[in-house]
């Protein structure tokens, strides 16, 4: 099934000029990109995203994080895009995750994990729209779509 993806690329992985590796990991899976921008997030935009988490203890210092500097937000689509990113992205904790995922080779705290996914197809939705309006979502066909 084809479905589409919210992925953000932490503030630590552009200071590390790692935008590059990542993104390319997502298009060697054949993920298609159909958004992506560069953007200081917003302290209204962090609190919506990590919503979820605001009475965990680590809430304030997740959103201190994300404002910290620049992160890049995507949507990328794909067949089963949802469970594919997760899998390339790899266990939250870099050190559990698998050493060929992008959290494995790349992350270095829980905290600081590099990348940020959506948890379901409903999820991606709502986080996309916290970042990007629909005339923004360009859809495209890649020239070996026909052949997934």
């Amino acid at each position: 099934m084809i479905e589409n993806q919210f992925i953000m690329i932490k503030p630590n992985a552009i200071k590390r000029g790692l935008i590059g590796n990542i993104i390319e990991k997502y298009e060697k899976k054949g993920l298609k990109i159909i958004a992506l921008k560069l953007i200081q997030m917003k302290a209204s935009q962090a609190r919506a995203l990590y919503k979820e988490h605001e009475n965990k203890d680590f809430y304030q210092s997740l959103i201190d994080f994300v404002l910290s500097g620049p992160v890049i937000v995507m949507i990328v689509q794909g067949p089963n895009a949802v469970q594919a990113v997760r899998t390339l992205n790899g266990a939250t904790n870099p050190l559990e995750a698998d050493g060929g995922s992008i959290r494995g080779q790349l992350g270095l705290t829980i905290t600081k994990n590099i990348v940020h996914a959506s948890d379901s197809v409903e999820n991606a939705k709502k986080e996309w729209k916290i970042f990007f309006d629909d005339q923004e979502i360009i859809n495209y066909t890649l020239p070996y779509e026909n052949e997934l």
